[in-house]
């Protein structure tokens, strides 16, 4: 004998799987607008890291230039140039060369920080200034004045490489496209 279910009970039988099918509707349309408004979050959360990166660049630019605008003041006065500078026993000629030696080199690694140029551009707009005897020359009286930079800063691996084309340019100063590292970017 077969067992006939009653049509009361099919029909609940049914809109209980109907009610389950809109249960499960909707737990996939909430799950999928979270996903999109999750992924929303993270576009705008990247967008604000772009921006805040932006704007530090904007700002080391800023700093940079108020810094650039009082070296030319001690360059074209020679009072000023005594009063921002450490180096002792220059000629007034001297030392406004080794603010513009010091000038430049800031110029290049702020160059890089920013990202207008790569590590391998540096280091090649670095070759270039080492050939110069101001800066050589200027690059030894500042010696200590790098000695208290943090070993992991920038300025200070950049320091050490410019250190090594120095040394290698006094050996060699024919083969000065070669001097120093070949790439090997600290990551900066």
């Amino acid at each position: 004998m077969a067992t006939q279910t009653p049509p009361a009970l099919h029909s609940r039988i049914g809109s209980a799987v109907a009610t389950g099918r809109g249960l499960m509707r909707a737990f996939f349309a909430r799950g999928a607008r979270r996903r999109r408004q999750e992924d929303v979050l993270l576009e705008l959360l990247g967008q604000l890291r772009l921006m805040t990166e932006e704007i530090h660049r904007a700002n080391l630019i800023q700093q940079y230039r108020l810094t650039l605008e009082q070296m030319d003041r001690a360059i074209d006065d020679p009072s000023l140039a005594d009063a921002g500078s450490t180096l002792t026993g220059l000629s007034e000629t001297k030392r406004r060369q080794m603010i513009f030696a010091n000038r430049e080199y800031g110029i290049l690694l702020m160059a890089h920080k920013i990202g207008v140029c790569g590590w391998d551009e540096l280091l090649g707009h670095l070759r270039v200034l080492c050939r110069n005897q101001l800066f050589a020359e200027y690059w030894d009286r500042t010696s200590e004045h790098r000695r208290s930079l943090p070993t992991d800063s920038l300025e200070a691996q950049v320091g050490e490489v410019v250190d090594v084309m120095i040394e290698e340019l006094a050996d060699s100063p024919e083969e000065w496209w070669i001097v120093g590292p070949t790439s090997a970017d600290p990551g900066f």
